[in-house]
């Protein structure tokens, strides 16, 4: 009876240590070094994963429910909003693209940060009743930087290029035990701008 009461007292413990809400852990999680490249990116030319079979909810949610109010002063802090002044068009009329673009809102689950390593960024985890979300407009170029502008006439020497902004991200260290979590820079792309050169009559 002893044995089974204390099997049961520890049950409770270990649940009452990983927080509330804390999802059923997902075995098989690869021990890779932390910036290596993640499987989500094996097959893809871009520098961050929208999807992530293996993204590691189970520890990153445990963590923020142990340092939750530590990291929810860091994630205010990330989330200050900078007005855009592209928001601000009502006509397509009003401003012409000499390179054309897409632009699109991302909630990226893993990026490749200013130094070229691989980060888990903390992205739509639950903690204390609190949805930790992240996200950033992203605008790339339709054509191929380098190339002519679509709209510049031929006289002129022109060519499309590929615009960057710095973005910060709350993101997760699983290997640092002292404060898994910290703030980290990441390139996106912001918008595709048209270089104009020499004049050739």
């Amino acid at each position: 009876m002893s044995l089974k009461f204390l099997s049961f007292a520890s049950l409770v413990v270990v649940a009452m240590a990983n927080g509330p809400n804390v999802p059923p852990y997902k075995p098989g999680y690869p021990a890779a070094k932390y910036d290596d490249v993640p499987l989500c990116a094996k097959n893809s030319s871009k520098p961050w994963c929208l999807s992530d079979e293996v993204y590691p909810i189970y520890d990153i949610q445990k963590a923020l429910n142990q340092y939750h109010q530590e990291v929810l002063a860091l994630y205010k802090d990330v989330k200050a909003i900078t007005p855009n002044s592209v928001d601000e068009l009502k006509d397509l009329e009003e401003e012409t693209y000499l390179c054309t673009s897409s632009t699109t809102y991302v909630q990226p689950l893993r990026a490749v940060n200013v130094d070229g390593k691989w980060r888990v960024i903390v992205n739509n985890v639950e903690s204390y009743n609190y949805l930790f979300t992240q996200s950033a407009r992203i605008e790339e170029c339709n054509v191929d930087v380098g190339s002519n502008c679509p709209l510049v006439p031929s006289c002129y020497e022109s060519r499309c290029v590929q615009k960057n902004i710095f973005h910060r991200f709350l993101v997760f260290d699983p290997y640092d035990y002292y404060f898994p979590f910290a703030i980290e820079k990441f390139q996106l792309p912001a918008s595709c701008g048209c270089v104009i050169g020499a004049y050739f009559p």
